[in-house]
């Protein structure tokens, strides 16, 4: 049998953290869930050693067996009566270790508790520490408390961790604290409690089965800046079985942290890490954009210029302060003011005599910025632009790359993931090359007067260090050289011309002046 872990390393509970601890038991729904598997040897005495005051302060404490092969869950169940609030289930099948929080979670959720912990049924984690565990949450900003082993220099190694996990621990932690931008003593203690109403607002059902699963919810809950507090917790290791495999493992953590980081840039797409915000159009002030090279390009003749798309109305805006007479349109107006008109209108409508009449005349140039391709219909919407076009107009227009390179990387090794931003956004409807997308302008009757090739805005979306920099200007430099393959983005400007009844019109109209002049000779 195995023997209760010791504290001498780690400072025992203190009156105060029991006092706080029961205080949240007893004004909280608290349950405590204990995750079990193949716990024969270990599972009642887990049990038995959660306080006794505590105890009777807990809504529930309930045990779910991921189908051992052993007796776990008739000997947690023959304490129901030593137990009242004990309840014990058992999975149809096997779950996995992240598998069973999530059935754990949504039964938190589903009973309406306010705090759950997360308890191993093999008692390497020490239930007499429940009440610190607990204190924290009498602050209603925490979100979650991590039991820490490191806290204490030095006291997971003499607490008996081998000394391979300790090192791979710190090196691990280390690395997902520098990627995450966090400040964890331990990113890997299975001691940990979470406020229910937190857990609702994250994807974890989402989440691996596998061990990774609590790295996921960390990144997750760091994604959504909720409050996260250590305490410190006694290192215990004795003849429990451990079903982690260690290489594997840390594979697996550095690939999620790596994955939830791409998918932050809008790189690959998972919803699990559909939680980073920021899904809003960015304005991009970085000189290497989109946005910057349109508003210093050369507006000469383009007295009235109408922004298709225009979000929040920034590059309108600027333009309007260079003394061009704009208007904007999208399918919502943004609740700010504006020195110019900014209509409603679905671009995937007739838009054109609406926007003419706005601006009192035809248009002498139109920006189109990452628009053309969330249409239903491209084709028709620039038959619309072109209608609202006065003869030999501008059209600048911008889309994503479907042939950037990564995106070809990806490709090769068999992802083509959708994303809330970049080139795969999901709310795209129609993928464009730098062939495709100058044959569809050049179809729906505009000469491509030139392509211009930009990296992804790194310093908008990442930043602006040194190195950052550097590489957005290679980035840069390398789309405008060989755009098709190095551009993440592909600025066109495009001139509008006669369509054929025009020219028809203007060819009968020279032979009529022949005729006039002969007659008058």
């Amino acid at each position: 049998m195995a023997s209760s872990p010791t504290t001498s390393e780690v400072q025992a509970l203190t009156g105060d953290e029991l006092a706080r601890g029961l205080n949240v038991a007893r004004t909280q729904r608290v349950a405590v869930f204990v995750v079990a598997y193949n716990a024969e040897a270990h599972i009642r005495r887990t049990l038995r050693r959660i306080p006794a005051e505590l105890m009777e302060a807990l809504t529930s404490i309930y045990v779910i067996d991921d189908s051992s092969v052993d007796e776990t869950t008739s000997l947690a169940r023959s304490l129901g009566e030593e137990i009242p609030v004990l309840e014990v289930f058992r999975t149809p099948h096997n779950q996995g270790y992240g598998g069973n929080q999530k059935l754990g979670y949504q039964y938190a959720s589903r009973r309406g508790f306010d705090v759950v912990v997360l308890l191993h049924g093999d008692g390497q984690y020490a239930p007499e520490f429940l009440p610190r565990i607990l204190a924290p949450f009498d602050d209603p900003e925490t979100a979650a408390v991590f039991g820490s082993r490191m806290m204490v220099p030095g006291a997971a190694r003499r607490g008996g961790m081998p000394l391979y996990k300790y090192v791979g621990n710190r090196i691990l932690t280390m690395a997902e604290n520098r990627l995450l931008d966090a400040d964890l003593s331990e990113f890997h203690s299975g001691y940990r409690a979470y406020r229910v109403s937190a857990l609702e607002q994250v994807p974890f059902q989402y989440n691996t089965d596998d061990f990774h699963f609590d790295t996921e919810i960390i990144i997750q809950l760091l994604a959504k800046e909720m409050k996260i507090v250590e305490v410190p917790i006694p290192t215990y290791y004795g003849d429990e079985i451990c079903h982690v495999e260690g290489i594997p493992y840390a594979a697996h953590c550095m690939s999620t942290v790596l994955r939830s980081k791409a998918n932050r840039f809008h790189l690959v797409y998972h919803p699990k890490f559909d939680v980073f915000g920021g899904d809003e159009y960015v304005f991009k002030e970085a000189p290497n954009t989109v946005h910057q090279h349109v508003l210093t390009r050369a507006w000469l003749d383009e007295g009235r210029v109408l922004e298709l798309g225009a979000g929040h109305g920034e590059v309108g805006r600027r333009l309007h302060r260079g003394g061009l007479d704009v208007v904007a349109v999208d399918l919502e107006r943004p609740e700010r003011e504006y020195p110019f008109p900014y209509l409603e209108a679905n671009l995937d409508e007739p838009f054109a005599d609406e926007t003419v009449e706005a601006m009192g005349g035809p248009a002498d140039a139109v920006v189109a910025l990452d628009v053309i391709e969330h249409l239903s219909r491209p084709e028709r919407s620039l038959r619309e632009i072109r209608r609202a076009m006065a003869p030999g107009g501008k059209l600048v227009a911008s889309t994503g790359n479907v042939a950037y390179v990564l995106v070809r990387l990806m490709l090769a090794m068999g992802q083509f993931n959708y994303g809330t931003k970049g080139i795969l956004d999901l709310t795209h409807t129609r993928l464009f090359t730098v062939r495709s997308f100058c044959r569809t302008l050049e179809g729906e009757g505009f000469r491509v007067d030139s392509v211009r090739g930009f990296g992804p805005p790194i310093q908008d979306m990442v930043g602006r260090s040194g190195m950052l920099r550097m590489v957005d200007g290679v980035a840069g430099w390398l789309a405008r050289v060989w755009p098709s393959l190095f551009a993440y983005q592909i600025l066109v400007e495009a001139t509008r011309l006669d369509d054929v009844d025009t020219l028809l019109d203007r060819t009968l109209e020279s032979g009529s002046d022949e005729q006039e002049a002969i007659s008058a000779g």
